[in-house]
């Protein structure tokens, strides 16, 4: 059965040998990036222009404007980090944007170059500018850590993967087919995207922390928030080896030794 290659097992060793991989900041983790960050914000700022055109901005002019004040002092924070490292065009092509709209849904995301969206839902979770700066780190550490390409770069590789194990089991009979290529799915998002997931979650977290610190918010204040959204959410969630996100209370925990770290880069009253 494994005689011969196909030209799809060819073609998947070369996307496996030819990776671009590049460095998370902050925690140095290697990651794969197959997708030019030039594609991916044009990308993002066409699928952004589409939904702020599509959804209700908020008019609570208090809280419109505590999202773009928080979002700015960590947008400037960030650039600062990347300053202190050497790195100044390292957000090149970045157009920064804060918006708050008007939806019930706990929820909030940033999308790779700067586009930030705060949903109201999650407003009161965050009780005061401390809590928002929690959130809003946690989402724009997402788009600086580029999570977003590395995930289109792990499905381009399993889907890759996929294909050339159909090719090479061309041979055998169905119901071998049928039995490996189902493990080959339940492996890789069970295995792989899954726990990468949660991997960025994490991650997330930790930049956040730097970021927010940065920012002149105290990162102490995140254990705090993440408690709110655990007694929001009731509890009710997957076992954390089948969620994307870490189980709150491994969340929880995650912080509190991330804390010391993030207070190095607190400068109080920088905001």
């Amino acid at each position: 059965m494994f005689r011969k290659m196909s030209n799809w097992v060819i073609i998947f060793i070369m996307l496996s040998i030819m990776t671009d991989c590049s460095t998370v900041p902050v925690t140095g983790r290697r990651q794969l990036n197959l997708i030019p960050a030039s594609t991916i914000n044009s990308m993002s700022f066409q699928q952004y222009d589409e939904f702020i055109s599509s959804n209700n901005l908020s008019k609570n002019t208090a809280q419109v404007n505590m999202v773009k004040r928080v979002g700015v002092n960590i947008q400037h924070a960030v650039e600062q980090y990347f300053r202190n490292k050497g790195k100044p065009n390292e957000l090149k092509g970045y157009r920064w944007e804060f918006n708050l709209v008007d939806d019930p849904t706990i929820n909030a995301w940033c999308m790779p170059g700067g586009k930030v969206v705060i949903y109201t839902g999650i407003m009161p979770i965050c009780q005061d500018e401390t809590g928002l700066a929690v959130v809003m780190g946690h989402e724009i550490a997402h788009a600086i850590a580029q999570h977003g390409n590395e995930r289109m770069s792990q499905q381009l590789m399993t889907s890759a993967g996929g294909i050339a194990l159909s090719e090479l089991l061309k041979g055998e009979s169905e119901t071998t087919q049928t039995a490996l290529l189902t493990a080959y799915g339940v492996g890789t998002q069970v295995g792989v995207l899954l726990p990468f997931s949660r991997k960025h979650e994490s991650e997330a977290d930790h930049l956040g922390l730097i970021f927010m610190a940065m920012a002149g918010y105290d990162p102490n204040e995140s254990v705090a928030f993440w408690q709110r959204m655990s007694a929001q959410s009731g509890g009710a969630a997957p076992p954390e080896f089948l969620s994307t996100h870490p189980s709150d209370k491994t969340r929880i925990s995650n912080l509190r030794k991330l804390v010391p770290e993030a207070m190095k880069y607190y400068k109080p009253g920088s905001k």
